[in-house]
């Protein structure tokens, strides 16, 4: 079946909605030959790895990512607060590189991929005076609620300090050092450093969720008594936290698996490394109830059902391994599960119920929209797969009615007064509107009508003049949400055509669809990151999947528009 989709300028464009559904069947096949998952790297990662293990192969390409990640303005990241995390570990990665050439221990920087010493000296020249200048005047509340930030940050400014104290009045690399010091934002709690720093010298365990940034506690990481990495080598999913971990006894043991996870990792990227590995899980679960929901896909390799259902426990199930178990990614997984014909009973989210909310850990400080909007997606599926069955309720069935009841209420009433929601796990709305939208769609009933319709106004009026959606610039990844967003459904393409006798649906749908890649164009999916951990990250996969959706979707409803 083709599809034929008029532009505003009437130019049209055929494509083949069969390519849609091949690549759809060729990222499942990737998620199986690749289980780690297909992550963006990271700079703020990076900088931790150049510094904790600068023996490690791939030392001075990992350098050499840094430098030409580098900003105009001297700055490394994303606009904004966004900019501060892979600053900070920029600075400190190059300080920890120029004080080793300083002592005559170049560890192959001189040598490998044309990396000048006095490129690192003229890199920490034009982002130190701004660090200086500006980090202690931000505000720490008003930064982006992204994970151990507040860690990273204190730790980070430390280590500076001490190098900048190290390297005295002038280096024969830098030049003259800075006579000030770098000060934290205001703001800022101090404490949870300290308590996690006690913890270990104490011999304490850490929670799990903690030793995703273990390197923030230093020496004091180094073959933590009470931390042991996973089956595949790796410290709380964390090229970082492994590094910190495993210190120099690394470059002693070539065999020791954490050494072999780092490795890994940083053959996958170039040198590089990501925040987060591995992501089965998480990867795993976006992917199949993206391409599910959308209708792309029915079924899925028995390999990947079977792991999902496997990664299920009494708590539900974490994004990796070395992460605690959460609601978010126990949604996915149930949903995932339920849409492609294996329903799980969702007991082990009652684990992360409050009084006012699903929380994403026991214990979490936020609140995340998008989670109680997975979460409503899991007992909704559930409890529509039983009640299709016609199997004996439950004495759970009326709490699972109420309980998507009163998340269908809670969702509605965090909606932004623009039509849109926000979240801490995406920096951008278009996400999180996307979740709502989803969840809202199909389990809101007449209740979310209003809701919905203010959402989709929303998006509509923030199409940018290249048809593209975006925060801080059009975006594929953005993008692929806002159609999602106005076409929630392959069933709703009939009546939104039916509503829509000014075209103005089918211009923006149009104009948004051309700005998207074809299913064979992986070529646009390499940026931006716009997902939260410690640094920002692109979850390729996952992206690609959500792509694949909002073309099927307007496939649907181009052929609809057809028809009519």
């Amino acid at each position: 079946m083709s599809r034929k989709c008029a532009t505003p300028s009437g130019a049209r464009r055929e494509e083949d909605s069969d390519d849609v559904a091949g690549a759809a069947r060729e990222l499942l096949r990737g998620l199986l030959s690749r289980p780690w998952g297909h992550v963006s790297p990271s700079i703020y990662e990076t900088g931790r790895v150049v510094s904790l293990t600068p023996w490690l192969a791939g030392h001075a390409r990992r350098v050499r990512h840094i430098l030409d990640a580098q900003r105009p303005d001297g700055l490394w990241g994303a606009p904004g607060a966004y900019a501060v995390v892979p600053t900070l570990s920029a600075v400190e990665a190059l300080l920890t590189v120029v004080r080793s050439l300083d002592d005559g221990d170049s560890n192959g920087f001189r040598q490998a991929d044309g990396v000048d010493p006095r490129e690192a000296a003229d890199a920490l020249g034009r982002s130190l005076p701004r660090l200086l200048r500006r980090l202690p005047a931000l505000d720490f509340t008003r930064f982006p609620d992204m994970p151990a930030n507040d860690l990273i940050v204190d730790s980070l400014v430390g280590s500076i300090n001490r190098h900048l104290d190290e390297l005295g009045g002038d280096c024969p690399v830098v030049g003259p050092v800075p006579e000030g010091r770098l000060g934290n934002p205001k703001g800022l709690d101090r404490t949870r450093l300290a308590k996690m720093r006690a913890a270990l010298t104490a011999g304490a365990a850490l929670p799990d969720k903690m030793t995703h940034a273990l390197e923030v506690t230093g020496d004091l990481a180094r073959e933590a008594r009470t931390i042991r990495p996973g089956p595949v080598g790796a410290v709380g999913a964390s090229p970082a936290a492994t590094a910190a971990w495993l210190g120099e006894r690394g470059a002693r043991e070539p065999r020791n698996p954490a050494r072999l996870f780092l490795e890994a990792v940083s053959d996958e990227h170039a040198g590089a490394v990501p925040c987060g590995s591995p992501i089965t899980v998480f990867e795993r679960a976006w992917v199949l109830s993206t391409l599910a929901r959308t209708g792309i896909v029915s079924n899925a390799p028995p390999a990947l059902l079977d792991g999902l259902a496997a990664a299920l426990g009494p708590a539900g199930t974490p994004a990796a391994e070395g992460l605690p178990a959460d609601a978010d990614t126990t949604s996915a997984v149930l949903y995932a599960l339920g849409l492609l014909g294996k329903p799980r009973p969702p007991e082990a989210l009652w684990a992360y119920e409050t009084p006012t909310h699903f929380c994403t850990w026991p214990g979490e400080e936020g609140f995340s929209v998008t989670v109680n909007a997975h979460v409503l997606e899991a007992f909704g599926q559930y409890l529509r797969a039983i009640l299709r069955t016609g199997e004996t309720p439950s004495v759970s069935i009326p709490r699972y009615t109420k309980t998507v009841g009163d998340l269908v209420t809670l969702l509605c009433d965090q909606q932004r007064e623009d039509g849109s929601w926000t979240d801490r796990w995406h920096a951008s709305p278009y996400y999180a509107t996307l979740c709502c939208v989803a969840a809202l769609s199909r389990f809101g009933g007449g209740k979310a009508a209003g809701t919905l319709a203010r959402a989709r106004a929303w998006v509509l009026d923030t199409q940018r003049p290249d048809g593209s959606w975006g925060l801080w610039e059009g975006t594929v990844e953005e993008t692929a949400y806002a159609l999602q967003i106005l076409l929630p459904s392959a069933d709703a393409a009939a009546a939104l055509n039916a509503k829509d006798p000014a075209g103005k649906y089918k211009e923006s749908i149009t104009r948004g669809d051309e700005f998207l890649p074809a299913p064979s164009d992986n070529g646009r999916l390499l940026g931006p990151a716009l997902w939260h951990d410690k640094d920002l990250y692109l979850p390729v996969a996952v992206v690609r999947a959500s792509v694949l959706a909002a073309r099927h979707l307007v496939g649907k409803y181009v052929h609809t528009i057809e028809q009519s």
